[in-house]
């Protein structure tokens, strides 16, 4: 799964990436996948992690700065965003701490909490 940090060395605070939304790279990630279709690529945590071969070697990996894995900026208008509940856990379940683009097909999660 693909953790971010978000707080200082020693806070515990945290962002899981769930999916996302493929734009460059495919065939690449189909490679990484073993599969052609497009919203299985990167749809889950799992799913993401294998097709951007997030591995235990990118542990502690600064992603602002320059390496094999960053983030960028949008290449698109970013559409409306939504909030629910989060999903897999029991712990403060009722919380809404999950933010997603909403009617993005590569949401992934329960349809009744993507709308």
């Amino acid at each position: 799964m693909l953790n971010v940090s978000s707080e200082a060395a020693g806070v515990g605070s945290g962002i899981l990436l769930r999916a996302m939304e493929p734009l460059e790279g495919i065939e690449w990630m189909k490679q990484h996948r073993k599969t052609t279709r497009m919203l299985d690529l990167a749809r889950g945590p799992g799913r993401l992690a294998a097709a951007l071969r997030i591995t235990p070697r990118l542990d502690a990996q600064d992603l602002c700065g320059t390496g094999p894995l960053w983030l960028g900026t949008p290449v698109r208008p970013v559409g409306r965003i939504g909030v629910s509940v989060r999903i897999g856990i029991t712990k403060d379940a009722h919380r809404p701490l999950r933010f997603y683009e909403r009617a993005n097909p590569f949401v992934s999660g329960p349809k009744r909490l993507n709308s």
